[in-house]
């Protein structure tokens, strides 16, 4: 059910941003209101960061799983670094993909949802956590993504 849960969140994201591939690839970039940085390709960079950390850091303990876009010094480098180049959104999205996958496979080959990790932030997080967390965190960003995407082009209700 969590799963389940989760990729309905995942799906509403790529929902939010379908249609600005291509020619229209740059419009994935345009920013809220200034001075936000607030972008629907930030968005993207940014949840992919979140899954590669939660699922292949924290709970496999992978030391190759870090974030892509942001760090330590810049914190905000997966917003302030969306940048509208067409090479920049499909390697975004390549990315994505490639964490969301890794993700379902972790979470499909589980014992249970008891598998934890240990996060600098939280302490001990189990599997459970991070699912409901991710489902917390697509939610809130995909609720920007409404606002951004009506601004970009009016359309609503995706």
């Amino acid at each position: 059910m969590l799963a389940g849960f989760l990729a309905d969140q995942r799906a509403t994201l790529v929902l939010k941003c379908a249609g600005l591939e291509g020619a229209r690839a740059a419009e994935l970039a345009r920013r809220s209101v200034e001075p936000s940085t607030l972008s629907l390709l930030g968005l993207v960079r940014h949840l992919t960061d979140v899954e590669r950390r939660w699922f292949g850091q924290v709970l496999a303990g992978r030391d190759d799983a870090g974030p892509l876009w942001s760090s330590a010094e810049d914190p905000d480098g997966d917003f302030d670094g969306a940048a509208p180049d067409p090479m920049a959104v499909s390697a975004a999205w390549e990315a994505w993909r490639a964490a969301v996958a890794y993700a379902d496979r972790f979470t499909s080959e589980a014992p249970d949802l008891d598998v934890s990790g240990h996060d600098d932030w939280r302490g001990t997080v189990s599997l459970r956590w991070v699912l409901i967390h991710m489902i917390e965190e697509y939610a809130r960003h995909n609720g920007h993504a409404d606002l951004l995407r009506e601004r970009i082009d009016d359309t609503r209700g995706l």
